[in-house]
Parts: C-alpha cells; sequence; structure tokens
C-alpha cells in the first residue's frame, strides 16, 4: 500500500510538471456538455456498467459453484472478466478515438492498482495462502505476458513501438489459451465422482 502511495505521488509529480495531453483535452472542452448533462450521463453510465458487471459476476458464480470448479478458477476467470469489463469499455471507446495512450495507461494503472493497493489492503486484513497452482502455473503465465507486453510496445529498434492487429491477436490468442490450460488443468485436479 506504501508503494502505491509512492506511486501515486510521483506521478502526480510527473503531471504537473508537463501534461502531454493538454491540447487533447482543451480540445474535448470545446465539446462539453452542459454540467448537469455531463453528470447525468457519468451517473447513469456507472450505474449500468457496474450492475451489469455484479449481475454479471453473480450468476457466473452461481453456474461455476453449480458445476464444482474451484474458487481459484472463478477468481481467475469470471470475477477477473466482470470486474475487468468497465476497464474493456473505457479501453474501447479511448481506441476508438485514437486514445492509445489512454488504453495503455488504463491497463498498466488497473494493473499496479490491483498488485499494490488491493493486494496490500487485502493481505493487511488477513495473511492470503498462495497455493503451489498459482505459484507454478499462474505467475509464470503473468510474467511472461508482462514481459511480452513490455517488448511489443518497447518496438523492434529499442525506440517508441505501437502494438498492432498481429500483436494484440497473439495477447488475445494468449489468453484463449490460458483459459484451456485452467479448463484442463481443472479437470486434471478435480476429484474423481
Amino acid at each position: 500500500t506504501f508503494v502505491l502511495l509512492g506511486w501515486m505521488l510521483w506521478l502526480t509529480r510527473q503531471a504537473q510538471a508537463s501534461d502531454p495531453m493538454e491540447h487533447e483535452i482543451q480540445e474535448e472542452l470545446s465539446h462539453r456538455l452542459s454540467t448537469p448533462m455531463a453528470l447525468f450521463w457519468t451517473v447513469l453510465g456507472l450505474v449500468l456498467l457496474i450492475a451489469s458487471s455484479r449481475l454479471l459476476v453473480w450468476g457466473a458464480v452461481v453456474v461455476a459453484h453449480a458445476f464444482g470448479v474451484s474458487d481459484l478458477v472463478i477468481g481467475l476467470t469470471i470475477i477477473a472478466i466482470g470486474t475487468s469489463l468497465p476497464e474493456m469499455a473505457v479501453s474501447i471507446s479511448a481506441a476508438v478515438k485514437g486514445e492509445h495512450d489512454m488504453v495503455i495507461g488504463n491497463i498498466i494503472g488497473s494493473n499496479m492498482f490491483n498488485l499494490l493497493a488491493v493486494l496490500g489492503i487485502a493481505g493487511m486484513i488477513r495473511e492470503a495462502q498462495l497455493g503451489p497452482t498459482v505459484l507454478q502455473r499462474d505467475f509464470p503465465v503473468m510474467l511472461l505476458l508482462t514481459v511480452a507486453l513490455f517488448l511489443m510496445a518497447r518496438g523492434r529498434h529499442g525506440g517508441n513501438g505501437e502494438i498492432n492487429r498481429l500483436e494484440g491477436g497473439l495477447l488475445l490468442a494468449a489468453y484463449a489459451g490460458y483459459l484451456v490450460w485452467l479448463y484442463f488443468s481443472e479437470i486434471r485436479l478435480a476429484p474423481a465422482l
């Protein structure tokens, strides 16, 4: 949690020194809605997004428990997808508008917040036991894909790279492969009926 606070302080100071999005913000403000309408649409969007995510997670967890799926796999799939839907909506909207820095910032910021704040606060409340499956399967996959994303973003010649459609497709295929691996791991580890 202290690392998160330090990171947020550093980011705030960086933004105060120079804001690369200042021109874009001014351009967006020129097409502005009235404040009451902006607040209305913001609140409505948040309520619908949160309600639909909660409904999806609740329904999927009930179905997964009915089929005897472990809590770890529910967290790695259903809960992760359900809680990431708002981020995905923001990222898709930003990508359509050409705001690629916002997409990457959303992903990195969300992961930093989850690792530092969510895990930190949960660890302060109660110690978490990490099973061998998490350490042997899930952490290495997360680390490998983080390195792959870094290499894609860095570019071929060490400059400012871009994540093209092929690389985006590879990342999506890697996630699909991970889900298949989880499925077969669950079948192998499930007790015989």
